[in-house]
């Protein structure tokens, strides 16, 4: 407790500076981080006082009446122990953060693109269910089916904290539904999972280092689609990364929402170098990005979502697909910890 109210004084501190509301970005940060602080600490409060009631009530106790209360007084208590206990999980510097997913389909063709757009469905359906709010910045169509690609932003506390666990190559196992003789078919998706950030440290992005190319919208995006060219294209020319967005309705927004998928992939790079750099001189083999299975996804010829990491497991396929991820998840961030 003391070291939440500690870090609440420090972050008040910056929200008096006379350029604090200068970056509107960082600063919603600071004020909903401010917000989430308190939180805790009023759920650390409301623990200690009902504890206190317990104690007083365990003192007076007559009757079977007052024994069911005392039992569901404690059951709440270990719930706000529980959720409390889960945020210590948390412990990255950018795991409060909103984040940027991309989903890129892999071998297996139309199958892969299809995957891809069922993955899709199931990180909006989990945002939906945990009340994060989710955007879908840029996509490409299959030209039968499915998504070659697509980037969304998920926008809420612990965005990027939760979201980690996603990042990898994602297996499917199922009948074809694009296949003539309904062949058993194995289809790969890559999952990007990067921070959203306000400004990186460690790398400067110089304007005159950036091809900014304009085109024609091809999703949707309300009424100004395909008639302007509103969408945006930005390469860094020293990494050769490449972003672009076209959801939004405006250049000028697209641009905006381009520069924070740019300034996330950058960052992401930085660290993958510095990793790289790390495992030569342990004398390792960094492995290709596409070589790491993350998780299987069973649907044929029997059901099964299985994490290869954590090793948690489970029968439920469907519910997986409908966004029910929690589990998988909370048992990534207890393995990260071990």
């Amino acid at each position: 407790m003391p070291e939440k109210e500690k870090r609440i004084e420090e972050l008040k501190k910056e929200t008096i500076k006379e350029n604090f509301w200068n970056d509107s970005q960082s600063a919603g940060k600071i004020m909903q981080e401010i917000e989430e602080l308190k939180k805790e600490i009023g759920e650390i409060g409301e623990i200690e006082k009902r504890l206190d009631e317990i104690e007083e009530l365990a003192k007076i106790i007559e009757n079977k009446k007052d024994e069911k209360e005392i039992e569901r007084e404690i059951r709440e208590i270990g719930e706000i122990i529980e959720k409390l206990e889960f945020k210590t999980l948390f412990s990255d510097e950018y795991d409060r953060n909103d984040a940027i997913v991309t989903i890129m389909s892999g071998a297996g063709g139309v199958d892969a693109q299809d995957w891809s757009e069922m993955l899709l469905r199931m990180y909006l359906k989990w945002s939906e269910k945990n009340n994060f709010k989710a955007r879908l910045l840029d996509e490409t169509r299959g030209q039968e089916a499915g998504i070659k690609s697509a980037t969304l932003e998920i926008s809420g506390a612990f965005a990027y904290g939760y979201l980690k666990s996603e990042a990898g190559v994602h297996r499917l196992v199922r009948l074809s539904p694009f296949n003539a003789d309904n062949l058993r078919q194995t289809s790969f998706a890559l999952v990007e999972v990067m921070p959203v950030i306000a400004e990186i440290k460690e790398v400067k992005i110089n304007p005159q280092d950036l091809r900014v190319d304009v085109y024609r919208s091809s999703g949707a995006g309300g009424q100004s689609v395909n008639t302007t060219d509103s969408a945006v294209r930005i390469t860094h020319l020293p990494t050769g990364v490449v972003v672009s967005c076209q959801n939004e309705r405006s250049q000028l927004q697209n641009k905006e929402q381009a520069m924070k998928i740019l300034r996330a992939k950058l960052h992401k790079k930085y660290l993958e170098d510095l990793e790289i750099e790390k495992m030569k001189l342990r004398g390792e083999q960094p492995s290709a990005e596409w070589g790491s299975q993350i998780r299987s996804y069973v649907i044929h010829p029997y059901k099964m979502v299985k994490d290869h990491r954590t090793k948690y497991e489970t029968a439920g396929a469907e519910s997986v697909l409908e966004g029910n991820l929690n589990e998988f998840m909370e048992s990534y961030l207890k393995y990260l910890k071990k």
